[in-house]
Protein backbone atom coordinates (compact mmCIF):
# COMPACT_ATOMS: atom_id res chain seq x y z
CA UNK A 1 0.00 0.00 0.00
CA UNK A 2 1.40 3.27 -1.49
CA UNK A 3 1.48 6.28 1.10
CA UNK A 4 2.03 9.82 0.76
CA UNK A 5 2.41 12.84 2.32
CA UNK A 6 0.44 10.88 5.14
CA UNK A 7 -2.40 10.32 3.22
CA UNK A 8 -3.32 6.71 0.70
CA UNK A 9 -2.38 7.08 -2.68
CA UNK A 10 -5.21 6.77 -5.50
CA UNK A 11 -4.29 2.93 -6.05
CA UNK A 12 -5.38 2.17 -2.64
CA UNK A 13 -8.73 3.50 -3.15
CA UNK A 14 -11.70 1.23 -2.43
CA UNK A 15 -12.95 0.30 -5.80
CA UNK A 16 -16.19 1.23 -7.45
CA UNK A 17 -19.11 -0.91 -9.09
CA UNK A 18 -17.14 -1.78 -12.88
CA UNK A 19 -19.89 -2.48 -15.13
CA UNK A 20 -17.14 -3.55 -17.92
CA UNK A 21 -15.68 -6.24 -15.61
CA UNK A 22 -19.06 -7.69 -15.01
CA UNK A 23 -18.86 -11.87 -15.27
CA UNK A 24 -21.75 -13.91 -16.74
CA UNK A 25 -22.10 -17.25 -15.77
CA UNK A 26 -25.03 -18.86 -17.82
CA UNK A 27 -27.23 -21.76 -15.96
CA UNK A 28 -26.80 -24.91 -17.17
CA UNK A 29 -30.11 -25.76 -16.23
CA UNK A 30 -32.73 -23.43 -17.19
CA UNK A 31 -36.36 -23.74 -15.63
CA UNK A 32 -39.82 -24.94 -16.75
CA UNK A 33 -41.66 -21.40 -16.68
CA UNK A 34 -45.16 -22.41 -15.68
CA UNK A 35 -48.54 -20.89 -17.42
CA UNK A 36 -49.85 -20.04 -14.13
CA UNK A 37 -48.06 -17.06 -12.96
CA UNK A 38 -47.76 -16.24 -9.40
CA UNK A 39 -46.10 -13.32 -8.22
CA UNK A 40 -42.95 -13.47 -5.98
CA UNK A 41 -43.28 -17.29 -6.20
CA UNK A 42 -41.31 -17.93 -9.34
CA UNK A 43 -37.92 -15.97 -9.93
CA UNK A 44 -36.37 -15.92 -13.45
CA UNK A 45 -32.86 -18.24 -14.35
CA UNK A 46 -30.04 -15.75 -13.20
CA UNK A 47 -29.52 -13.19 -10.61
CA UNK A 48 -26.80 -10.10 -9.88
CA UNK A 49 -24.43 -9.93 -7.30
CA UNK A 50 -21.53 -7.82 -6.05
CA UNK A 51 -20.13 -7.79 -2.63
CA UNK A 52 -18.55 -4.44 -0.93
CA UNK A 53 -15.86 -4.38 1.95
CA UNK A 54 -14.16 -1.18 3.18
CA UNK A 55 -10.87 -2.07 2.17
CA UNK A 56 -10.83 -3.67 -1.31
CA UNK A 57 -14.52 -2.07 -2.44
CA UNK A 58 -16.79 -3.39 -4.71
CA UNK A 59 -16.08 -6.91 -6.22
CA UNK A 60 -16.18 -8.10 -9.69
CA UNK A 61 -20.01 -7.58 -10.23
CA UNK A 62 -21.55 -10.98 -11.75
CA UNK A 63 -24.60 -12.39 -12.75
CA UNK A 64 -25.13 -15.90 -12.45
CA UNK A 65 -27.18 -19.00 -12.26
CA UNK A 66 -29.85 -18.07 -9.00
CA UNK A 67 -29.47 -19.69 -6.02
CA UNK A 68 -29.79 -19.64 -1.81
CA UNK A 69 -27.57 -17.07 0.06
CA UNK A 70 -25.12 -18.11 2.73
CA UNK A 71 -25.69 -15.47 5.83
CA UNK A 72 -23.79 -15.73 9.76
CA UNK A 73 -26.10 -15.66 11.89
CA UNK A 74 -25.04 -12.35 13.06
CA UNK A 75 -25.34 -10.73 9.63
CA UNK A 76 -25.90 -7.34 10.17
CA UNK A 77 -29.38 -7.42 8.18
CA UNK A 78 -31.47 -9.81 9.99
CA UNK A 79 -30.86 -7.65 13.18
CA UNK A 80 -31.13 -4.06 11.99
CA UNK A 81 -33.06 -3.93 9.23
CA UNK A 82 -29.61 -2.80 7.10
CA UNK A 83 -31.66 -3.47 3.84
CA UNK A 84 -32.94 -1.03 1.03
CA UNK A 85 -34.60 -2.31 -2.27
CA UNK A 86 -36.48 -0.58 -5.82
CA UNK A 87 -39.28 -2.11 -7.00
CA UNK A 88 -39.05 -1.98 -11.18
CA UNK A 89 -40.78 -3.92 -14.37
CA UNK A 90 -39.32 -4.92 -17.66
CA UNK A 91 -42.18 -5.24 -20.06
CA UNK A 92 -42.04 -6.69 -23.94
CA UNK A 93 -42.94 -3.96 -26.59
CA UNK A 94 -44.74 -4.54 -29.95
CA UNK A 95 -40.61 -4.90 -31.46
CA UNK A 96 -40.72 -8.55 -29.16
CA UNK A 97 -37.41 -6.52 -27.91
CA UNK A 98 -37.39 -6.31 -23.86
CA UNK A 99 -37.63 -2.52 -21.89
CA UNK A 100 -37.44 -1.28 -18.71
CA UNK A 101 -39.48 1.60 -17.47
CA UNK A 102 -37.30 5.14 -16.03
CA UNK A 103 -34.93 2.68 -14.71
CA UNK A 104 -32.48 5.47 -13.44
CA UNK A 105 -34.61 6.93 -11.31
CA UNK A 106 -34.88 3.69 -9.66
CA UNK A 107 -30.86 3.68 -9.53
CA UNK A 108 -30.51 6.93 -8.09
CA UNK A 109 -33.18 6.09 -5.23
CA UNK A 110 -31.71 2.68 -4.33
CA UNK A 111 -29.08 5.10 -3.95
CA UNK A 112 -30.21 7.83 -1.62
CA UNK A 113 -32.20 4.84 0.03
CA UNK A 114 -28.29 3.08 0.81
CA UNK A 115 -27.47 6.33 2.24
CA UNK A 116 -30.18 6.97 4.56
CA UNK A 117 -29.17 3.76 6.13
CA UNK A 118 -25.50 4.10 6.28
CA UNK A 119 -24.75 1.20 3.29
CA UNK A 120 -21.74 1.86 0.66
CA UNK A 121 -22.26 3.97 -2.29
CA UNK A 122 -22.32 2.66 -5.79
CA UNK A 123 -22.58 4.09 -9.58
CA UNK A 124 -26.00 4.23 -10.42
CA UNK A 125 -25.25 4.26 -13.87
CA UNK A 126 -22.92 0.63 -13.57
CA UNK A 127 -25.84 -1.28 -11.85
CA UNK A 128 -28.35 -0.01 -14.68
CA UNK A 129 -25.74 -1.27 -17.24
CA UNK A 130 -25.43 -4.18 -15.21
CA UNK A 131 -29.39 -4.68 -15.54
CA UNK A 132 -30.05 -4.43 -18.93
CA UNK A 133 -27.84 -7.27 -19.36
CA UNK A 134 -29.67 -9.54 -16.87
CA UNK A 135 -32.91 -8.41 -18.19
CA UNK A 136 -31.56 -9.34 -21.44
CA UNK A 137 -30.39 -12.64 -20.50
CA UNK A 138 -33.63 -13.88 -19.32
CA UNK A 139 -35.89 -12.23 -21.08
CA UNK A 140 -37.75 -15.40 -22.18
CA UNK A 141 -39.67 -14.73 -18.91
CA UNK A 142 -41.53 -11.74 -19.48
CA UNK A 143 -45.12 -12.74 -20.69
CA UNK A 144 -46.37 -11.66 -23.96
CA UNK A 145 -49.48 -10.67 -22.80
CA UNK A 146 -51.20 -7.57 -21.73
CA UNK A 147 -50.04 -5.73 -18.52
CA UNK A 148 -47.51 -8.71 -17.80
CA UNK A 149 -43.87 -7.97 -16.77
CA UNK A 150 -41.23 -9.40 -15.49
CA UNK A 151 -40.84 -7.77 -12.18
CA UNK A 152 -37.13 -6.40 -11.40
CA UNK A 153 -36.28 -6.01 -7.66
CA UNK A 154 -32.48 -4.95 -6.55
CA UNK A 155 -31.79 -4.39 -3.26
CA UNK A 156 -28.71 -4.11 -0.72
CA UNK A 157 -28.47 -5.95 2.69
CA UNK A 158 -25.51 -4.92 5.40
CA UNK A 159 -23.09 -8.45 5.54
CA UNK A 160 -21.18 -7.10 9.17
CA UNK A 161 -20.93 -10.30 10.70
CA UNK A 162 -21.11 -8.86 14.24
CA UNK A 163 -23.86 -7.98 17.08
CA UNK A 164 -23.93 -4.33 17.67
CA UNK A 165 -25.55 -1.25 16.68
CA UNK A 166 -23.41 -0.03 14.41
CA UNK A 167 -23.22 0.57 10.43
CA UNK A 168 -22.38 -2.10 8.39
CA UNK A 169 -19.37 -1.25 6.18
CA UNK A 170 -19.92 -4.44 4.47
CA UNK A 171 -22.85 -5.30 2.10
CA UNK A 172 -24.17 -7.78 -1.13
CA UNK A 173 -25.76 -5.88 -3.97
CA UNK A 174 -28.13 -7.86 -5.67
CA UNK A 175 -30.99 -8.32 -8.39
CA UNK A 176 -33.78 -10.73 -8.67
CA UNK A 177 -36.48 -11.08 -10.97
CA UNK A 178 -40.06 -12.60 -11.25
CA UNK A 179 -42.67 -12.51 -14.03
CA UNK A 180 -46.23 -11.11 -12.52
CA UNK A 181 -49.48 -10.25 -14.18
CA UNK A 182 -51.88 -7.63 -12.90
CA UNK A 183 -50.71 -7.96 -9.12
CA UNK A 184 -54.25 -6.08 -6.91
CA UNK A 185 -56.90 -8.27 -6.74
CA UNK A 186 -59.99 -6.86 -4.55
CA UNK A 187 -60.65 -8.37 -1.24
CA UNK A 188 -63.16 -10.87 -1.23
CA UNK A 189 -64.47 -10.20 2.26
CA UNK A 190 -65.16 -6.61 1.08
CA UNK A 191 -68.99 -6.06 2.36
CA UNK A 192 -70.12 -4.32 -0.63
CA UNK A 193 -67.89 -6.16 -3.71
CA UNK A 194 -69.96 -4.70 -6.39
CA UNK A 195 -67.55 -1.78 -5.54
CA UNK A 196 -64.99 -1.46 -8.23
CA UNK A 197 -61.53 0.09 -6.92
CA UNK A 198 -59.48 -0.41 -3.58
CA UNK A 199 -61.54 -0.05 -0.03
CA UNK A 200 -59.21 1.65 2.27
CA UNK A 201 -59.20 2.13 5.82
CA UNK A 202 -58.20 5.53 7.31
CA UNK A 203 -56.45 5.46 10.45
CA UNK A 204 -54.65 6.85 13.01
CA UNK A 205 -53.49 4.06 15.56
CA UNK A 206 -51.12 3.09 13.34
CA UNK A 207 -47.79 5.43 11.47
CA UNK A 208 -46.00 3.98 8.32
CA UNK A 209 -44.10 7.06 8.52
CA UNK A 210 -43.21 10.12 10.75
CA UNK A 211 -41.21 13.54 9.95
CA UNK A 212 -37.37 13.11 10.39
CA UNK A 213 -37.97 9.84 9.54
CA UNK A 214 -37.16 6.97 6.87
CA UNK A 215 -40.89 7.54 4.45
CA UNK A 216 -39.14 8.89 1.67
CA UNK A 217 -37.15 6.19 1.17
CA UNK A 218 -37.47 2.30 0.54
CA UNK A 219 -35.96 0.67 3.54
CA UNK A 220 -36.94 -2.85 4.92
CA UNK A 221 -37.80 -1.39 7.98
CA UNK A 222 -40.47 0.76 6.62
CA UNK A 223 -42.73 -2.31 5.49
CA UNK A 224 -43.08 -4.94 8.07
CA UNK A 225 -44.46 -2.62 10.34
CA UNK A 226 -47.56 -2.38 8.22
CA UNK A 227 -48.18 -6.07 7.99
CA UNK A 228 -50.45 -5.82 10.85
CA UNK A 229 -52.50 -2.57 9.96
CA UNK A 230 -53.01 -4.76 6.81
CA UNK A 231 -54.76 -7.41 8.42
CA UNK A 232 -56.67 -5.35 10.66
CA UNK A 233 -57.93 -3.77 7.11
CA UNK A 234 -58.66 -7.10 5.77
CA UNK A 235 -60.53 -7.84 8.87
CA UNK A 236 -62.89 -4.90 8.88
CA UNK A 237 -63.74 -5.75 5.05
CA UNK A 238 -61.00 -3.60 3.00
CA UNK A 239 -58.34 -3.56 0.83
CA UNK A 240 -55.84 -1.73 2.58
CA UNK A 241 -54.73 1.17 5.31
CA UNK A 242 -55.01 4.59 4.20
CA UNK A 243 -52.47 6.31 6.51
CA UNK A 244 -53.57 9.51 8.46
CA UNK A 245 -50.81 11.65 9.98
CA UNK A 246 -51.69 14.02 13.01
CA UNK A 247 -50.84 17.85 12.23
CA UNK A 248 -51.90 20.62 14.75
CA UNK A 249 -50.31 23.16 12.69
CA UNK A 250 -52.63 23.30 9.54
CA UNK A 251 -55.23 25.01 11.25
CA UNK A 252 -54.36 26.63 14.70
CA UNK A 253 -56.50 25.55 17.36
CA UNK A 254 -57.67 21.99 15.75
CA UNK A 255 -56.83 18.27 15.19
CA UNK A 256 -56.26 18.01 11.67
CA UNK A 257 -55.55 14.76 10.14
CA UNK A 258 -53.17 14.61 6.48
CA UNK A 259 -53.51 11.97 4.48
CA UNK A 260 -49.95 9.82 3.83
CA UNK A 261 -50.01 7.04 1.87
CA UNK A 262 -52.60 4.11 0.62
CA UNK A 263 -50.39 1.23 2.43
CA UNK A 264 -47.36 1.19 -0.18
CA UNK A 265 -49.05 3.37 -2.78
CA UNK A 266 -48.79 7.26 -3.36
CA UNK A 267 -52.28 8.49 -3.02
CA UNK A 268 -54.13 10.90 -5.74
CA UNK A 269 -57.46 12.73 -5.90
CA UNK A 270 -59.03 14.63 -9.09
CA UNK A 271 -61.61 17.52 -8.47
CA UNK A 272 -63.64 19.80 -10.36
CA UNK A 273 -63.02 23.46 -10.14
CA UNK A 274 -65.46 26.32 -11.04
CA UNK A 275 -64.06 27.16 -14.36
CA UNK A 276 -64.41 23.61 -15.59
CA UNK A 277 -61.06 22.60 -15.54
CA UNK A 278 -59.52 19.87 -13.37
CA UNK A 279 -57.25 19.46 -10.55
CA UNK A 280 -55.18 16.67 -9.71
CA UNK A 281 -53.86 16.84 -5.83
CA UNK A 282 -51.41 14.33 -3.88
CA UNK A 283 -49.84 14.89 -1.11
CA UNK A 284 -46.48 17.01 -1.45
CA UNK A 285 -42.96 15.25 -0.63
CA UNK A 286 -42.23 16.07 3.13
CA UNK A 287 -40.14 13.24 3.89
CA UNK A 288 -43.25 10.85 4.38
CA UNK A 289 -44.38 10.40 1.31
CA UNK A 290 -42.07 7.77 -1.02
CA UNK A 291 -41.09 9.73 -4.13
CA UNK A 292 -42.78 7.12 -6.48
CA UNK A 293 -41.47 7.11 -9.97
CA UNK A 294 -45.06 6.26 -11.09
CA UNK A 295 -46.62 9.36 -9.28
CA UNK A 296 -43.85 11.36 -10.77
CA UNK A 297 -44.70 9.75 -13.81
CA UNK A 298 -48.57 10.60 -13.00
CA UNK A 299 -47.66 14.12 -12.74
CA UNK A 300 -45.76 14.53 -15.48
CA UNK A 301 -48.36 12.92 -17.75
CA UNK A 302 -50.89 15.18 -16.78
CA UNK A 303 -48.58 18.39 -17.14
CA UNK A 304 -48.42 16.98 -20.65
CA UNK A 305 -52.43 16.91 -21.08
CA UNK A 306 -52.99 19.96 -23.17
CA UNK A 307 -49.96 19.36 -25.84
CA UNK A 308 -50.57 15.72 -26.18
CA UNK A 309 -54.20 15.02 -24.95
CA UNK A 310 -55.17 12.04 -22.70
CA UNK A 311 -57.70 9.41 -24.24
CA UNK A 312 -60.89 10.27 -22.70
CA UNK A 313 -60.63 13.55 -21.37
CA UNK A 314 -61.26 16.71 -23.59
CA UNK A 315 -58.65 18.16 -24.92
CA UNK A 316 -59.63 21.94 -24.10
CA UNK A 317 -60.18 21.23 -20.03
CA UNK A 318 -56.61 21.27 -18.30
CA UNK A 319 -55.40 19.01 -15.38
CA UNK A 320 -53.56 21.30 -12.89
CA UNK A 321 -51.43 19.71 -10.65
CA UNK A 322 -50.60 20.39 -7.45
CA UNK A 323 -48.58 18.61 -4.40
CA UNK A 324 -50.01 20.01 -0.84
CA UNK A 325 -51.15 18.67 2.05
CA UNK A 326 -54.28 16.22 1.69
CA UNK A 327 -56.31 16.52 5.33
CA UNK A 328 -59.07 14.16 6.17
CA UNK A 329 -61.27 17.53 6.82
CA UNK A 330 -60.46 17.93 2.64
CA UNK A 331 -61.77 14.80 1.42
CA UNK A 332 -65.36 15.25 3.35
CA UNK A 333 -65.78 18.48 2.16
CA UNK A 334 -64.81 17.70 -1.13
CA UNK A 335 -67.12 15.07 -1.21
CA UNK A 336 -69.89 16.78 0.76
CA UNK A 337 -69.15 19.57 -2.20
CA UNK A 338 -69.53 17.20 -4.85
CA UNK A 339 -66.02 18.33 -6.25
CA UNK A 340 -64.22 15.05 -5.59
CA UNK A 341 -64.63 13.18 -8.90
CA UNK A 342 -61.76 10.54 -8.72
CA UNK A 343 -59.55 9.07 -5.85
CA UNK A 344 -56.51 6.96 -7.23
CA UNK A 345 -53.30 5.01 -6.13
CA UNK A 346 -50.67 4.34 -7.95
CA UNK A 347 -47.30 2.25 -7.67
CA UNK A 348 -44.93 0.42 -9.50
CA UNK A 349 -47.13 -3.08 -8.95
CA UNK A 350 -50.92 -1.63 -8.83
CA UNK A 351 -49.86 1.09 -11.51
CA UNK A 352 -53.46 3.56 -11.45
CA UNK A 353 -56.04 2.34 -9.65
CA UNK A 354 -59.04 3.55 -8.21
CA UNK A 355 -60.53 3.96 -5.03
CA UNK A 356 -64.12 2.44 -4.54
CA UNK A 357 -64.74 3.97 -1.07
CA UNK A 358 -62.82 5.00 2.29
CA UNK A 359 -63.59 4.09 5.79
CA UNK A 360 -62.43 6.47 8.43
CA UNK A 361 -61.91 4.63 12.11
CA UNK A 362 -59.94 3.79 14.88
CA UNK A 363 -58.74 2.36 17.83
CA UNK A 364 -60.64 3.75 20.98
CA UNK A 365 -59.34 3.44 24.44
CA UNK A 366 -63.13 2.08 25.41
CA UNK A 367 -63.39 -0.70 23.12
CA UNK A 368 -60.83 -4.11 23.04
CA UNK A 369 -57.22 -3.71 21.68
CA UNK A 370 -58.07 -5.14 17.89
CA UNK A 371 -61.60 -3.44 17.96
CA UNK A 372 -62.42 -0.52 15.93
CA UNK A 373 -64.42 2.37 17.01
CA UNK A 374 -65.57 4.99 13.94
CA UNK A 375 -63.91 8.33 13.70
CA UNK A 376 -65.70 11.72 12.76
CA UNK A 377 -64.95 14.67 10.30
CA UNK A 378 -63.12 16.40 13.85
CA UNK A 379 -61.67 12.94 15.02
CA UNK A 380 -63.68 12.50 18.03
CA UNK A 381 -65.50 8.96 18.31
CA UNK A 382 -68.47 8.67 16.42
CA UNK A 383 -71.37 6.23 16.99
CA UNK A 384 -72.13 5.97 13.53
CA UNK A 385 -69.73 4.81 10.89
CA UNK A 386 -68.15 7.33 8.40
CA UNK A 387 -67.18 6.22 4.92
CA UNK A 388 -66.79 8.26 1.75
CA UNK A 389 -68.14 6.56 -1.11
CA UNK A 390 -66.13 7.56 -4.47
CA UNK A 391 -67.74 8.13 -7.62
CA UNK A 392 -68.36 4.90 -9.42
CA UNK A 393 -67.40 4.23 -13.05
CA UNK A 394 -68.20 0.82 -13.88
CA UNK A 395 -68.20 0.77 -17.76
CA UNK A 396 -63.95 1.29 -17.07
CA UNK A 397 -63.21 -1.18 -14.22
CA UNK A 398 -64.13 1.87 -12.06
CA UNK A 399 -61.17 4.36 -13.38
CA UNK A 400 -62.43 7.36 -13.88
CA UNK A 401 -61.60 9.66 -17.13
CA UNK A 402 -58.23 11.14 -15.62
CA UNK A 403 -57.18 8.07 -14.14
CA UNK A 404 -58.17 6.21 -17.48
CA UNK A 405 -56.85 8.25 -19.41
CA UNK A 406 -53.48 8.29 -17.23
CA UNK A 407 -53.16 4.87 -16.91
CA UNK A 408 -53.94 4.06 -20.55
CA UNK A 409 -50.97 6.68 -21.26
CA UNK A 410 -48.85 5.30 -19.09
CA UNK A 411 -49.13 1.29 -19.57
CA UNK A 412 -48.84 2.04 -23.57
CA UNK A 413 -45.15 4.21 -22.65
CA UNK A 414 -44.75 1.36 -20.65
CA UNK A 415 -45.44 -1.66 -22.68
CA UNK A 416 -43.29 0.49 -25.87
CA UNK A 417 -46.34 0.95 -28.18
CA UNK A 418 -45.88 4.91 -27.03
CA UNK A 419 -42.31 6.26 -27.21
CA UNK A 420 -42.31 8.92 -24.52
CA UNK A 421 -39.21 11.00 -23.49
CA UNK A 422 -36.93 8.29 -23.45
CA UNK A 423 -38.37 7.11 -20.51
CA UNK A 424 -37.97 3.17 -21.50
CA UNK A 425 -35.05 1.65 -21.74
CA UNK A 426 -34.52 -1.47 -24.34
CA UNK A 427 -32.40 -4.34 -22.71
CA UNK A 428 -30.27 -5.78 -25.81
Amino acid sequence: MAIHNGSLSSSARPMELDASKLKVTLTSNPKTISKDIMFGQTTTDHMFVANYDPVNGWSVPEIKPYERLSLDPTTSCLHYATSVFEGMKAYRGPDGKPRIFRPIKNMHRLVNSAERVALPAFDPEALLKCLIRLVAIDERWIPNLPEHCVYIRPFMIGTREALGVLPSEEAMLLIIMSPAGPIFKPSPTAPTPSFLGVNLLAVTQFTRAWPGGTGAHKVAGNYAPGFQPQKTAKAAGYDQILYLLEDTTITPGKREYKVTEAGVMNFFVVLRRDDGDLDLVTPTLDGTILPGITRLSVLELANAHTRSPLDGVNHSTKIHTHERTITLSDLTSWHRDGRLLEVLVVGTAIVIAPVGRIGVQRVDENVTPNGLAPMAENGEASSKEHVLVMPSYPETAGLGPVGMGLKTRLVDIQEGRVEWEDWCVVCQ
